[in-house]
């Protein structure tokens, strides 16, 4: 999730962060702290955004991922619910 400079990203298999997007040498970044210590996803460099996706590309070795814009502001449907009903 991107709103204004904030950044939060939420994987499967619980990883959580947090951090900004910014700029360096021309380019938008986005820079992470997650709550299992040393992520893939820790800096990563914005290589496109349009009005449905946004496509980075993260130094950590995970390489790229595209992600989709939710529709209304929710998140969709369909996604993992580790832990519920158990």
């Amino acid at each position: 999730m991107v709103t204004g400079e904030k950044a939060g990203l939420f994987a499967t298999g619980g990883t959580m962060c947090s951090g900004r997007v910014g700029e360096a040498s021309g380019r938008q970044t986005i820079r992470l702290t997650c709550t299992q210590g040393k992520d893939k996803r820790g800096t990563g460099t914005v290589d496109s955004v349009s009005a449905t996706s946004l496509k980075v590309t993260w130094d950590g070795g995970l390489g790229e991922e595209t992600y989709t814009k939710a529709e209304g502001g929710k998140l969709p449907s369909g996604l993992p619910t580790a832990g519920l009903g158990s």
